[in-house]
């Protein structure tokens, strides 16, 4: 598997990734203070590079609440109607969640070299170069802090949130975002809006690559396990 290729902008200081998650309201849906919000990001500045992220634990700030604040040319974001059950989508077992309401997801990457491949293909080719794939909530707040990354026939999945059925096995939907083409149940009022949809974890498409990160933790002198 080649090495990971894709070239984006720098995203911006933890600080001003607060702000922006100030000012859309997310540290409300997390419980959590602007101060605390701000202070955390104020610590994670110093090591941070273009490539960090500052993301909200997924039990604090669920999909189904992060989904709306997405935005493109003005297009509201939605979830599809027929995964009602996003928020029951939950980090894999291989994957090393912090425990803190805030953390940070660095060495980002959008997968583009892994379009075409399926979800059942891309997780162990990204396990086996020490690449962990992003959770369906740390997917959409990249797109909150850097809307661009979501671009037609460039758009991503996140196939580190999985349900778990009752017997244990994984359900085969797999996250993913993408860009409405206002069809079907969408409607055509939703044309071009940044969408939370699911595909099949056995099936290939050509405009959806697999987004990973190199690993998590919770800003200086921290670590996944805190």
């Amino acid at each position: 598997m080649p090495e990971t290729s894709t070239v984006r902008p720098a995203l911006p200081t933890p600080r001003a990734q607060a702000e922006r998650l100030i000012e859309l309201g997310v540290h409300e849906i997390a419980d959590l203070s602007a101060a605390e919000l701000r202070a955390f990001a104020e610590s994670a500045d110093a090591g941070a590079d273009g490539g960090t992220l500052l993301a909200v634990h997924p039990d604090r700030a669920p999909a189904s609440a992060l989904a709306p604040l997405l935005r493109r040319n003005d297009k509201a974001g939605f979830v599809v109607t027929d995964m009602p059950d996003c928020d029951l989508f939950a980090p894999l077992d291989t994957v090393a969640l912090p425990g803190t309401p805030l953390y940070l997801v660095t060495g980002l990457d959008r997968g583009d070299e892994m379009a075409n491949w399926s979800p059942d293909e891309a997780l162990p080719a990204l396990t086996g170069r020490a690449r962990t794939p992003l959770l369906l909530t740390e997917g959409i707040t990249w797109v909150l802090q850097q809307p661009d990354v979501l671009e037609r026939n460039h758009c991503f999945m996140t196939i580190g949130s999985r349900l778990r059925k009752a017997n244990s096995a994984l359900d085969a939907r797999t996250p993913a975002l993408w860009i409405s083409n206002g069809t079907g149940r969408d409607g055509r009022e939703r044309r071009d809006a940044p969408k939370v949809g699911w595909c099949w974890a056995g099936n290939r498409h050509t405009w959806l690559g697999f987004a990973s990160a190199a690993g998590r933790d919770v800003g200086p002198g921290g670590s996944a396990e805190d």
